[in-house]
């Protein structure tokens, strides 16, 4: 078995994401068989991964997070780097994906039942990504401080615990209260838990990191545990795909450019990394849109991104007037792109007869494609490659989606995947819909997608960038970090 490390956090957002990926990296430069694992992760941004030793096409979902951080060790993603996915549909329930396949949904409370069985699943993915490998660096979820959680835990301690993995803990000073939050984990976790800390880090410092040298001693008073090092706001991370929608909630528009894209912050947004190659455009500015403010009327572009509750997020943009604002921006003559749910939406009628995502079984749609919607069971999972009709330019992405599109104007294909038609567009050419994610993502395509919109000279190498911010990254941590301690205590 691989010697392993994990990190966990004083709380939920604290950066551990970021921080696997660059320690992965770095790990990877210094020549190491380097694996990401995440026992079990919250999120709507997944990725498609392989399924070992599954001979048919289909792949299975992991976070994104985790399909980055594979991407860092240099590795193909596995299901198994990620056993335990929940992707949330309400406020108080979930889906369960279980090693890349659906498993069912659960409301909060029942999942807190249900999720005491999944650590045999748990296991056995960490078993096989530990297969081959040297290092395994693993990822915790939310706080191991969540002590009326612990008896069922899965993603902290009762991981670390039960596959005797040594933690370094994480603490967020941006959010205030770092040295509280590091000797309160201290104080409240049972010696058992306490035991398996081997020491702890400081994140996302800003100014002078010398200013936090008494921290560190009150720490240490408090706790007895070795300070890793004190790591800066890393601006690369900027520069990488994000795993929780939470981040959108801090996003402000930036300067103005050439093309202002909006997007509709949905309640139930998923995969909304499909617009960080947009954002990467350097004439391009992405604007997120949260409820209650209006689509700006000077965009150029709106893309309806993905959702896990399409039917649910249509009402909800009704109620927003985003809607109204849509019609608006087409009278300007504008352009609108939908991705999955988004692409959904755009048509006359979306039905779910059996009741897939929840008790509205059918909603009036935005009307900008002629086209209708059916939710089916049966769910599609799968990379592809596909090409650009209209630009007849090759595609690289993925489907996760639920559904059958049909109507008029899917006679004129925004894609064709393995031979099959895709997606709708307008007769006008304006508006336009696909089930594939990561559109965005393949250069020419973008590139000659912009100029189409009046911009010209785009169509920057985004995956080299993403390659340069992960070096970058890992650069900074080697710096900051004492890695040769954290690496030397894997076990």
């Amino acid at each position: 078995m691989a010697k392993a490390i994990m990190l966990q956090g004083t709380g939920s957002d604290v950066g551990k994401t970021v921080l696997v990926a660059g320690l992965c990296r770095a790990a990877k430069k210094r020549g190491l068989n380097v694996r990401p694992f995440k026992p079990q992760n919250m999120s709507n941004n997944a990725a498609v991964a392989d399924i070992p030793g599954d001979n048919n096409k289909s792949g299975g979902e992991i976070g994104r997070a985790q399909w980055l951080q594979a991407i860092a060790c240099g590795v193909a993603p596995s299901v198994h780097m990620n056993p335990v996915l929940l992707k949330p549909q309400t406020d108080v329930g979930a889906q369960v994906i279980v090693q890349g396949k659906v498993f069912g949904e659960a409301r909060a409370r029942d999942y807190q039942v249900l999720k005491a069985g999944l650590m045999d699943a748990v296991l056995d993915s960490w078993g096989k990504v530990g297969e081959g490998a040297d290092l395994v660096i693993v990822e915790g979820a939310g706080s191991p401080a969540e002590i009326n959680l612990r008896s069922r835990d899965i993603a902290n301690m009762g991981f670390a615990t039960r596959a005797d993995v040594p933690v370094v803990l994480v603490g967020d000073i941006d959010r205030g209260g770092v040295i509280a939050s590091v000797a309160g984990t201290h104080l409240i976790l049972p010696e058992e838990d306490r035991r398996m800390i081997v020491g702890y880090l400081i994140n996302k410092f800003r100014g002078d990191v010398s200013l936090f040298d008494d921290g560190i001693k009150a720490i240490e008073k408090f706790t007895g545990w070795r300070c890793f090092g004190v790591v800066p706001w890393l601006k690369a991370a900027a520069r990488l795909p994000s795993e929780d929608s939470v981040v959108l909630e801090r996003l402000a528009s930036g300067e103005a450019r050439a093309l202002k894209v909006a997007v509709p912050m949905l309640g139930r947004i998923a995969n909304f990394d499909d617009l960080d190659p947009l954002k990467a455009e350097p004439q391009v500015e992405v604007v997120f849109v949260p409820p209650g403010k209006s689509l700006p009327a000077d965009a150029g572009l709106v893309v309806i991104p993905g959702s896990k509750s399409t039917i649910g997020d249509l009402l909800k943009f009704r109620e927003n007037g985003w809607d109204r604002d849509l019609a608006a921006h087409r009278k300007r003559g504008g352009h609108v792109v939908g991705i999955c749910g988004g692409y959904q939406m755009l048509g006359r009628m979306v039905r779910d007869p059996d009741g897939i995502e929840g008790s509205v079984t059918e909603a009036e749609g935005l009307g900008l494609l002629d086209i209708e919607t059916v939710m089916e069971p049966e769910k599609t999972v799968r990379n592809v490659s596909a090409r650009s009709v209209p630009f007849d330019l090759p595609l690289e992405g993925y489907e996760i989606h639920l559904g059958r599109t049909t109507g008029p104007d899917t006679m004129r294909p925004t894609a064709i995947i393995d031979g099959v038609a895709d997606g709708a567009i307008s007769t006008d050419g304006k508006v336009s819909g696909t089930y594939m994610h990561g559109l965005f993502g393949a250069d020419a395509f973008r590139g000659k997608f912009l100029e189409s919109l009046g911009i010209k000279g785009a169509g920057i190498d985004y995956r080299a960038e993403v390659e340069r911010a992960l070096d970058d990254v890992a650069a900074e941590l080697e710096s900051h970090l004492d890695c040769d301690a954290i690496f030397g205590l894997a076990r």
